[in-house]
């Protein structure tokens, strides 16, 4: 079945439009799987590669999406009829603990746009992408495959291509705009021709690794705690908007889930955060039974 691999990974960049990242993650997966399994792969040969990831210490999270992708490959096999059944189908996911996404508060979440201080191309870039990312809720690489022509400076709307390569567009916030403005002058002094709308020191698009350097510099230089990456600014806008009052399918669009049940989680967080404010403020909340 290794031989299927290639096709199927190019079955996943052609028609499931997935990432480089993602491939790269199938194809790994796949033949860390095939290091162990018998030439005439079976259900226990799953349900064995599954137990050991556990039991070699991998993480849970990991061994799950291990066999999120070999559920892939062989619903693609039995589909395209190189296989009779799919023998990943019937093997259970580890059950993982519930973790809620990692928010910033309104005054952390400020602080760390505003951070980026002094003139000049990089200071006016990072807080550009600071503001943007906090702004419209985009996930890194969705920010990083931004090109000048999908922003439109006089509507105060953006085009962004999500995962799947679906296209949504997502208004942007007045302090954003004002940031992406000040951006694109500096960038025009750069002379660089560029279809990017971000772009690194050296004039070329400004890669998913150097967003997370950005927001990880000013995050550390604010010293908050935890670790904070470019998602927790995806989570942030979700729970700030939920807070606020917005409808959960208005905050799916705008996070381009496919499934409101992905979005769903952010209702959990919401009621985390009203418990925590109720603990706080109601006077009856402190008193013993």
């Amino acid at each position: 079945m290794k031989k299927y691999l290639d096709k199927f990974l190019k079955y996943l960049e052609v028609q499931r439009g997935a990432s480089p990242h993602t491939i790269r993650a199938y194809r790994k997966d796949l033949e860390l799987f095939f290091e162990s399994a018998s030439d005439e792969i079976d259900l226990s040969d799953i349900r064995g590669f599954v137990a050991s990831e556990i039991t070699g210490g991998r993480k849970k999270t990991t061994a799950s999406r291990r066999l999120a992708a070999l559920r892939s490959f062989f619903k693609f096999l039995h589909r395209e009829g190189y296989i009779k059944a799919n023998p990943a189908k019937l093997v259970s996911s580890p059950k993982l603990p519930k973790q809620l996404p990692r928010f910033l508060s309104v005054d952390e979440v400020f602080s760390l746009v505003e951070k980026p201080e002094g003139i000049g191309f990089l200071a006016a870039r990072d807080r550009a992408v600071l503001e943007l990312l906090y702004s419209s809720g985009l996930r890194v690489s969705e920010l990083s495959a931004l090109n000048v022509e999908d922003l439109n400076l006089r509507e105060g709307m953006l085009k962004v291509r999500g995962k799947g390569k679906k296209e949504r567009i997502v208004p942007v916030g007045t302090k954003a705009m004002d940031a992406l403005k000040a951006y694109m002058v500096e960038r025009a002094l750069l002379k660089k021709p560029h279809e990017a709308l971000f772009l690194n020191r050296k004039g070329t698009r400004l890669t998913d690794r150097g967003v997370r350097r950005i927001v990880m510099k000013y995050s550390r230089m604010l010293a908050l705690s935890g670790k904070v990456s470019p998602h927790t600014l995806r989570h942030t806008f979700a729970t700030h908007l939920l807070q606020s009052g917005a409808d959960l399918r208005v905050i799916q669009e705008l996070l381009g889930h496919s499934s409101l049940s992905t979005t769903q989680k952010y209702t959990h967080l919401d009621i985390v955060h009203l418990m925590d404010v109720y603990d706080k403020a109601h006077p009856f909340a402190k008193e013993d039974d």
